[in-house]
């Protein structure tokens, strides 16, 4: 089979419900559904305590107006497992948006512990009284881990990437991890989960586009490192990224953000076949995004064309900005409000 025809089948499978759960065996299901809950008694319950609170302000003394970014998603976009703000994504992101985009940044975090795409919904209604400009989304894990087929899943984020659109914001979705690389999951769930979690991004990622939306890969991106170092990238439940993890993920998707608020640098203006990006089919490029990590795919520039296998988009490798120290949310604005909508955000943030 080749791969353009091995992306049909897998985006296919996924899109429309095939290749889930239902496809095995029933005594094999059950082993799947019992290794499963020895993963969570393994990992452990979920701690009262919430991850701290990356929203509030962020480039103090810098420019305006100030760029509105709300953070959607599962315990892995809130940060579950750091101690300190500045170690969660969202304060990892706002900080590298200020400072590379040399604007103030306002960003507020919607996201769930345990959170699954159903839950998308309720997120979005919070999220679209402050207008963001760019919105985050990192969700699906949860949906691997209990069983959410992946049409269900889809179904949910298509219509959250659909309203948030509408609205006017540009998203950019983290597609599901490779949950393979988790420690306490254990065979055959194992190779089940990493399937089923790359057969999920490869759909986020046509689904995403198919609203308006752009997607980067998490993937297996910390695959080797948890490999290697997995006390340095896993969390104390060996499930959730240290703080280390979550610099590695939020330094994936902060091109990508930068990217969709027109602050990309010129020089990533064209394709460079040499780093292996290029225009082609959705399928073929959510069947690449889901095997080769840190990879974005987007189709605002191609538009609605179409080759002879599907709709055009890009698949591109941006290059990753330069790690410093995120700075802790301010929790109002230093300056004086620019206009109403910051007014409104300061009050929403208080």
């Amino acid at each position: 089979m080749t791969k353009a025809a091995a992306a049909r089948k897998l985006a296919a499978a996924a899109l429309y419900g095939g290749g889930g759960v239902s496809a095995l065996g029933a005594g094999f299901y059950g082993v799947l559904v019992a290794e499963a809950k020895l993963a969570r008694r393994t990992i452990g319950e979920v701690r009262d305590e919430p991850p701290p609170d990356a929203t509030g302000w962020y480039g103090r003394g810098r420019p305006g107006p100030a760029i509105r970014v709300a953070l959607l998603g599962d315990s892995g976009a809130a940060g579950y497992g750091v101690e300190r703000v500045e170690e969660t994504p969202g304060a990892l992101i706002a900080t590298g948006v200020a400072r590379h985009a040399d604007r103030r940044v306002y960003l507020r975090s919607f996201c769930v512990v345990g959170a699954r795409s159903s839950d998308l919904a309720a997120q979005v209604d919070r999220a679209l009284p402050i207008e963001p400009e760019v919105v985050i989304i990192m969700i699906g894990g949860n949906d691997v881990t209990h069983t959410v087929l992946p049409a269900q899943s889809i179904r949910h984020l298509s219509e959250a990437v659909r309203r948030l659109t509408a609205a006017g914001a540009k998203v950019v979705v983290g597609t599901c991890p490779d949950l393979g690389t988790i420690q306490p999951i254990a065979p055959p769930l194992r190779q089940v989960a990493r399937v089923w979690s790359r057969r999920l991004a490869a759909a986020q990622t046509i689904a995403t586009i198919k609203e308006g939306g752009r997607t980067v890969s998490l993937g297996s991106i910390l695959g080797p490192e948890f490999a290697a170092a997995p006390a340095l990238l896993f969390g104390p439940d060996q499930f959730h990224p240290s703080a280390e993890g979550y610099r590695a993920c939020a330094n994936v998707l902060l091109p990508s953000v930068l990217a969709a608020l027109d602050e990309a640098p010129e020089e990533e203006a064209n394709l460079e076949s040499y780093r292996g990006e290029g225009v082609m089919s959705i399928s073929r490029a959510a069947f690449r995004a889901a095997n080769q990590p840190g990879t974005e795919v987007d189709g605002s520039d191609t538009g609605r064309l179409t080759g002879v296998r599907g709709r055009l988009v890009e698949l591109r490798h941006r290059r990753r900005r330069p790690q410093t120290a995120a700075e802790a949310p301010a929790a109002s604005e230093p300056e004086a409000a620019e206009s109403s909508v910051a007014d409104e955000a300061v009050g929403d943030a208080s």
